[in-house]
């Protein structure tokens, strides 16, 4: 008894520091963030509360506002090109097509890069005087335009563009491992039926891949609350304020503007942000199946 004991007691000794670190370095931080929430903190953390007077400038400041409407923007073309891309990627690479691994590899390869790198690139191609623009007008198409990046009512699409270049190739990856757990007997069964392939996809294949979709549509959601360094090495949140978001937003009050307050309300407005996305997954994967078991 005392030896089984020991021995299921051994793996919570072993992963007691990694617990501790946990605890101290995530827990830790969000529960200190909250508390500068509301507080009057500015240049240096102090521990005057002043309740909720952070969060009333916060949501009275334009420029947050604003971040949030680019922020909401970006989320649905995002995800939405995302989910289809990858979709349509991971049924084309489904037919046993030729070069199947290379493709696989070239597909998966920009989402192995940072978001900094993505906008770099971007950033140089989208650049009227040097990149895709130029190329194309010194070809003798002149009246070719591509310069979104510094266009106010279109920055927020080069930014779209370039995160779904990222990230298509993940939900491919996700999207394909689904597929290829679709039972073969199920094609079997339409071809017999004379069931178009279309209509397949969408009445069978698409809802047995709904583990893949809300996982794909969580992780990419996380992706667009916390998007910053793909929109700074792009646009830098220019022209203007047409591509702020509100990553860029608290990063700017907390190293630039000196208000460790406000960023701090704002920073805890994304957490909860990514809470409410995490939530409804959580408990579809875990409380519902356990409460489906029992």
């Amino acid at each position: 008894m005392a030896t089984r004991t020991l021995r299921s007691a051994a793996p919570v000794v072993a992963l007691s520091p990694t617990i501790l670190i946990v605890l101290f370095a995530y827990v830790g931080t969000m529960g200190w963030t909250v508390w500068m929430s509301f507080t009057g903190s500015r240049l240096l953390p102090v521990n005057t509360l002043v309740g909720t007077q952070q969060y009333e400038r916060l949501f009275g400041d334009a420029r947050w506002l604003i971040s949030l409407q680019n922020m909401a923007l970006f989320g649905v073309l995002f995800i939405g090109f995302c989910l289809v891309l990858g979709f349509l990627l991971a049924v084309a690479i489904d037919q046993r097509v030729r070069g199947e691994d290379g493709l696989r590899t070239i597909f998966l390869y920009p989402h192995a890069m940072s978001f900094i790198v993505t906008g770099l690139v971007w950033q140089w191609m989208m650049n009227p005087t040097l990149g895709i623009q130029e190329a194309v007008q010194a070809m003798g198409w002149e009246s070719f335009r591509f310069d979104w990046v510094v266009r106010r009512d279109m920055a927020i699409y080069a930014v779209v563009i370039a995160g779904v270049w990222q990230s298509a190739g993940l939900v491919m990856a996700l999207m394909l491992a689904g597929l290829r757990g679709v039972d073969e007997d199920l094609w079997k069964a339409a071809r017999v039926d004379g069931i178009p392939p279309w209509r397949v996809y969408t009445s069978i294949v698409l809802p047995l891949l709904k583990p893949m979709i809300i996982t794909s549509v969580v992780l990419l959601s996380i992706a667009v609350v916390k998007v910053y360094d793909l929109v700074v090495a792009l646009t830098n949140g220019g022209p203007g304020t047409s591509t702020a978001v509100p990553a860029k937003y608290v990063m700017d009050y907390l190293f630039e503007r000196q208000n460790i307050g406000l960023a701090a309300a704002a920073s805890t407005v994304l957490l909860v942000t990514v809470l409410c996305v995490l939530a409804p997954w959580i408990y579809a994967e875990y409380f519902r199946k356990e409460r489906g078991g029992a």
